[in-house]
């Protein structure tokens, strides 16, 4: 049943007449939660979305710095799904994408780069010069992308199934999967069968031969994951990436103009809208409950606020661990819960630039080939010995990058800086959260990052660091102290296999209803996962009201 059903199903929603709570509580206003929010309360749902932070967006956010704008943590937003942007009317709330030709730009440092464009056509012109081979093979592996793609990502907009007490629901839900897997063909179902546990390494060298290559393609299979390129099943993550978009073997590349911000923005105004409450500046110190069931939450300003249903837009651990009432959850789920992983490895890097950077492998082009996701991992082994550093506590001294450029497309960033001011937004991967020797907090470690980083860029760019007129470093540490993202993990949690479908994030709480009645999980902690697309909090409202249709 889809959200938009449920809807017409539940309105209007009976409560008791003495009732004076909240039908839903959202904790967060990250994208997932603000998602959630506009569903429910275009349901006709009392809703209340409670943030800690001074603003909505959680890491969609456009901050100021240097006195222009950057996207502070996410970049792209093109994983959204399409169904939220029509179902929400963001286009009317301001909502503007677009998305640049070119997809990825990853300049090698013998002055040559791998180019993947929107049109194949464009995208095999630019392999031919590395091989002929690969020039070939991209077709059918593209295809191949996008058939497996198609079905995870009618997997991801269904919820797990039961596994205590499965129902008819599960049942037909599980019919409608199995044709799904079926329409792939018997090729494409042995395929996907084979390589959802394969390094993404092994899966990109199937189909080509150059090194450069297979990086560029492989590098969504590791990108905010503990893991590299040789770890097992860093391939489902690679299609998982493509699942619900046009993205295929290059990925997508979508900005909001305004910046990621402006999706927030524009959610929040689909929530109001439909009559949901946004507090921000309110920290939620605790869920509270009675009896196995929810009762509203608790602030750390002392105030308490009733509400017959809690969800929750954080990552699971902080939910369960940190928010929810020990007693309620017991050892043993507070046990599993401590031990979801949430390994963070990623840090950000913005710069403004008083110029536009010139890349060597640009070769003067530059204008158009910065405007998608430049992309800096010379080789599949270049980015298996940055996680090398990683796994001993250690930050690569040659991170790997995926930077945008989002002032090229979006002028409107650096709207009243000098001419020629531009913007970088940088995810430096591998930078872990727990460090074997040193700290984030003595600023030593943030700024030896940083220098790697320009110091990468300037190699291939000559002259960018000397264009860097203010730089920001936020740490894995930051990530959490500022954003709540336990370990500093952007995705809410590992998306390996063992934290992935029915075991996101725990075995039997994986249908984004959690071990106390009225309380539910809606961030990217909860099936399908992490990045920008909305799906998570569309589909945890979608249970959201199909619990309240059954309690009318």
């Amino acid at each position: 049943m889809t959200v938009a059903n449920d809807i017409d199903a539940v309105r209007p929603v009976a409560r008791d007449a003495a009732w004076t709570g909240w039908d839903a509580i959202v904790v967060g206003a990250g994208h997932n939660a603000l998602v959630t929010a506009a569903y429910l309360a275009k349901a006709g749902l009392r809703v209340l979305v409670l943030e800690a932070r001074d603003r909505v967006g959680g890491a969609a956010e456009t901050a100021e710095l240097g006195g222009v704008r950057v996207p502070r943590l996410a970049d792209t937003v093109g994983r959204l799904r399409p169904s939220i942007v029509k179902d929400l009317d963001l286009r009317a709330h301001g909502l503007r994408l677009v998305a640049p030709d070119v997809r990825v730009f990853a300049p090698q440092p013998d002055g040559r780069a791998v180019t993947l464009w929107t049109d194949q056509a464009r995208t095999l012109e630019a392999l031919r010069p590395w091989s002929l081979h690969d020039a070939d093979g991209y077709p059918d592996f593209d295809r191949l992308v996008r058939a497996l793609g198609r079905f995870l990502a009618e997997l991801a907009a269904r919820t797990p199934p039961d596994i205590k007490a499965p129902g008819l629901g599960d049942a037909l839900a599980g019919l409608k999967i199995g044709r799904t897997f079926r329409g792939l063909g018997k090729h494409d179902a042995h395929t996907i069968l084979r390589v959802l546990p394969m390094a993404v390494a092994d899966f990109v060298a199937e189909a080509f031969e150059t090194d450069a290559v297979r990086a560029a393609i492989a590098w969504r299979g590791v990108r905010s994951s503990f893991l590299g390129p040789w770890s097992a099943g860093t391939t489902s993550i690679l299609l998982a990436d493509s699942a619900g978009n046009d993205g295929g073997a290059a990925g997508q590349t979508v900005f909001a103009i305004g910046g990621p911000g402006a999706l927030s923005e524009a959610l929040a105004a689909a929530a109001r809208q439909a009559g949901a409450e946004i507090r921000c500046g309110a920290a939620v110190r605790a869920i509270t409950s009675r009896d196995n069931r929810v009762t509203g939450i608790a602030l750390a300003s002392g105030e308490e606020i009733a509400a017959s249903v809690v969800v929750s837009g954080l990552d699971p651990k902080r939910t369960l661990v940190e928010l929810a009432d020990p007693v309620t959850i017991g050892p043993t789920l507070r046990w599993r819960a401590g031990n979801y992983r949430t390994p963070g490895v990623v840090a950000k890097v913005n710069l403004v630039l008083d110029r536009l950077p010139r890349f060597t492998a640009a070769a003067g082009n530059d204008e158009e080939l910065l405007r998608g996701r430049l992309l800096a991992a010379p080789g599949i082994d270049a980015i298996e010995r940055a996680f090398d550093a990683a796994k001993y506590g250690r930050v690569s001294d040659r991170p790997v990058l995926e930077a945008t450029i989002p002032s090229l497309v979006d002028p409107s960033l650096v709207d009243g800086a000098p001419a020629g001011t531009h913007v970088m937004s940088i995810s430096a991967q591998y930078a872990p959260y727990v460090l074997r020797e040193g700290a984030w907090d003595d600023g030593v470690m943030s700024h030896a990052l940083g220098d790697a980083v320009v110091g990468v860029l300037d190699d291939l760019a000559p002259g960018l660091a000397a264009s860097v007129r203010v730089r920001e470093v936020i740490t894995p540490l930051d990530l959490e102290r500022e954003y709540g993202l336990t370990g500093g993990h952007p995705l809410h949690g590992e998306q390996a296999l063992d934290q992935f479908f029915l075991w996101r994030p725990l075995l039997g709480s994986a249908r984004y209803r959690l071990p106390i009645d009225g309380l539910y999980l809606c961030g990217s902690g909860a099936h399908p996962g992490g990045g920008i697309t909305g799906q998570p909090g569309q589909n945890a409202a979608r249970e959201v009201l199909a619990d309240a249709k059954r309690r009318r």
